[in-house]
């Protein structure tokens, strides 16, 4: 049995450009797609928490140190520059993958600098 889970996230990115006339759905800066273990042209996840737009797309790289988050393309309709995103990429993993399994998320902060990371989600209190 394969279960989807979640592999990567960059949580509260802020967009920084969103390009209409462009090949590619989302550049991420190179050493941010490194950190969170997400190929490039790998499916991604993004959700708007200005807006409340989820849509699906692919990564691409940009400029490494560039703090890059650019939305381009017909995506770039439902994010604007400065909205906060949540990208996140999804895997397939067999009850053996499992058993190590981890996320990497990734928590940024304004400018697209990384606070902290983490592989776990905290349990959430009523």
């Amino acid at each position: 049995m394969q279960s989807i889970m979640l592999k990567a996230k960059l949580h509260q990115a802020r967009v920084t450009h969103a390009v209409l006339e462009y090949e590619g759905s989302c550049a991420i800066d190179g050493n941010l797609l490194d950190m969170a273990g997400i190929q490039e042209y790998e499916q991604i996840q993004i959700y708007n928490l200005e807006n409340g737009e989820r849509f699906t797309t692919y990564a691409i790289r940009g400029e490494e140190g560039s703090n890059m988050i650019s939305v381009n393309g017909a995506a770039a309709h439902l994010a604007d520059v400065g909205h906060r995103v949540i990208i996140c990429a999804y895997a397939n993993y067999s009850e053996e993958e499992l058993k190590n399994f981890k996320p990497r998320m990734i928590y940024m902060q304004e400018g697209n600098e990384v606070s902290h990371t983490s592989n776990a989600i905290p349990v959430q209190l009523a």
